[in-house]
């Protein structure tokens, strides 16, 4: 039985966790071994220890669980670069392996479109490294690709692409 809920402090543990795991297996093949090795669990848990005690009125973080164990998560808000014509941001989405192809990141995406939304955004937009599969999720939703740019992770430079949503009823609609 998976369930959505809002992340808390006590969360930072497992999203970390997540948020390694989950980026070492997605990113092999995209990002050169050293820039992987870069995301350490010591470093994700201390950025999820601010961000969750921190709460910010303008942003959310959505974990899914699966009988009380956290196996993925969503996290967003404003639109970071103003650069383009759109509200919100989707800043991470990641699931456990074992539980990705299973419509559980649509859960995610759907409950975090509806938390946006309630918050007042119009529209998302959401970066992924431009040789990620993983486009085909957004794209799958109708997302349009609104430019690209890049990005330095660890050492290393890589080309990222932009997503975008222009209207969050019509991704609810197609959620649904």
């Amino acid at each position: 039985m998976f369930t959505i809920r809002k992340a808390v402090y006590d969360d930072a543990e497992a999203i970390a966790e997540i948020h390694v795991s989950s980026w070492k297996s997605t990113y092999t093949d995209l990002l050169e071994e050293k820039d992987i090795s870069n995301i350490t669990y010591e470093n994700r848990k201390a950025l999820w220890e601010t961000i969750l005690r921190i709460k910010k009125k303008e942003q959310c973080t959505l974990v899914i669980e699966d009988f009380e164990k956290i196996v993925g998560f969503i996290s967003g808000g404003p639109e970071r670069t103003k650069r383009f014509n759109y509200d919100s941001e989707i800043y991470t989405i990641y699931l456990l392996d074992d539980y990705q192809r299973q419509g559980l990141g649509a859960k995610l995406l759907k409950s975090f479109t509806e938390e946006m939304k309630d918050r007042g955004y119009k529209s998302i937009l959401v970066w992924i490294l431009t040789q990620n599969p993983s486009s085909r999720f957004y794209e799958r939703f109708n997302a349009e690709p609104v430019g690209e740019e890049l990005t330095t992770i660890g050492e290393g430079t890589y080309q990222e692409t932009a997503y975008g949503w222009n209207d969050i009823d019509e991704l609810l609609k197609k959620l649904s």
